[in-house]
């Protein structure tokens, strides 16, 4: 294991716990309802065998365990599989990489990518996870795949009042690099813009790209509204515009994550 995958899988070990993350916050409450409707869309009926890589204390494998579909986890994160193994209803869940997958060739209906992508700096690594993704899901199968848009973070921090001298400096870095400084808060992590993402899918072989915005173009407002009196208020148009502007292509960027679906 690299120094750059073991601080990865340290932060999400020992001082994050993901699990929590979807429930907190605006953002996390909108990225969970939109992308288990957009997963509704775009899976095959239950059953179907789908393997989540990356897919953490299980979010949205067990709401499709739940759906009747067969679902296997893999996360590089052993504390994740143990969580994913532990809940109700238990998730069949393993410790693999998403860049060499522990699985043969076809045997998925459907392949989720929802959280390796943003973890790996480099193309070659990205573009090889994106392959192996294909590589398991049956020939037509839709592939699912998540990335962090590239000024998610600073939009965070000017939508609840973090926004400081080391952000503008941060913004200003992430619009050519676009790899986060660690220690600002978030692990290592890479944030992409739409055509790169669009790219990297169609060189790994994955057909038919479309991209959503999952958050939609509201969700920083839905932040700032946190403690006001219209909180409810802007977080549902918040959510009904990133359903009406899910896949537009002036305001996919827009939103905090990306999701990709092509078929394999």
């Amino acid at each position: 294991m690299d120094h750059v995958t073991a601080e990865i899988v340290g932060y999400y070990q020992d001082r994050y716990e993901e699990g929590a993350r979807l429930g907190k916050r605006p953002q996390g409450r909108l990225e969970r309802i939109r992308t288990l409707e957009l997963l509704r869309e775009v899976l095959p009926a239950a059953p179907a065998r789908v393997l989540d890589v990356g897919g953490g204390p299980g979010a949205y494998a067990r709401p499709l365990v739940d759906a009747g579909h067969r679902v296997k986890l893999v996360d590089l994160v052993p504390a994740h599989v143990e969580q994913a193994r532990a809940g109700q209803p238990p998730v069949e869940a393993v410790v693999g990489d998403a860049r060499a997958l522990p699985e043969n060739d076809g045997d998925y209906d459907a392949t989720l990518l929802l959280g390796p992508l943003y973890h790996l700096h480099r193309r070659d690594d990205r573009v090889r996870a994106l392959r192996e993704a294909i590589r398991v899901t049956r020939p037509g199968g839709p592939v699912v795949v998540a990335a962090i848009a590239r000024f998610a973070g600073p939009v965070d921090f000017a939508a609840t009042a973090r926004f400081d001298e080391r952000m503008v400096a941060e913004a200003s870095r992430l619009r050519s690099s676009g790899e986060n400084d660690p220690s600002i808060g978030f692990t290592q992590a890479y944030f992409h813009r739409v055509s790169e993402l669009i790219g990297e899918c169609r060189d790994a072989g994955l057909g038919t790209v479309t991209v959503h915005g999952v958050e939609g173009p509201a969700w920083a407002a839905a932040e700032a509204a946190v403690g006001g009196p219209a909180e409810r208020a802007v977080f549902e148009a918040a959510l009904q515009l990133a359903r009406v502007c899910s896949s537009e292509p002036e305001v996919v960027a827009a939103s905090a994550h990306l999701l990709a679906v092509g078929t394999a």
